[in-house]
């Protein structure tokens, strides 16, 4: 659920704007929308990680996974919120001087969320303790390996989208 909500929508979302045709508006309700399905989604997962916290007794937001992942999503959330305000009800003056940070802060908050997945993958192998070559180990690692290149190339096509 976080990684479909928090990496994968995320990702769609940020290549709205390249992918989706039609006017700006609509790009940006796309945009917006995904966003929102990815908050939704972050909620029910945070929701659902403290809940079986609490059934399996185990300590709450004691390890880089967890600061990485809270962190991510609140400042996530404010992105949202601050997206919502200066791209519809801001002057165009003031929109076009925050979408660069808009950008720049939605990039940084895309490889964040990969870096609490993969730190998340991580901490799921340790406290396994699986064996180097067992399948579940193996699918870590390729699970992980496909998030980071997911993440290279939505950020890749961003990028790259400003040189025709």
């Amino acid at each position: 659920m976080m990684f479909f909500g928090f990496i994968f929508l995320i990702g769609q979302a940020i290549l709205a704007y390249q992918t989706v045709p039609g006017t700006h508006e609509t790009q940006k309700i796309v945009h917006l929308t995904l966003h929102l399905i990815a908050i939704i989604l972050g909620i029910v997962g945070l929701c659902a990680v403290f809940k079986f916290h609490d059934m399996m007794n185990l300590t709450d937001v004691y390890s880089l996974h967890s600061w990485i992942g809270i962190g991510t999503f609140c400042l996530f959330g404010l992105q949202w919120l601050l997206g919502l305000v200066f791209m519809f009800q801001a002057s165009p003056q003031s929109r076009n001087s925050m979408a660069p940070w808009h950008v720049a802060g939605g990039r940084a908050l895309f490889f964040m969320a990969i870096c609490a997945a993969l730190t998340g993958l991580m901490e799921k192998y340790t406290s396994s303790k699986l064996l180097p070559h067992q399948r579940e180990s193996r699918l870590i690692n390729f699970t992980g390996l496909a998030i980071l290149l997911f993440g290279v190339f939505v950020d890749m096509a961003v990028g790259l989208a400003r040189f025709p």
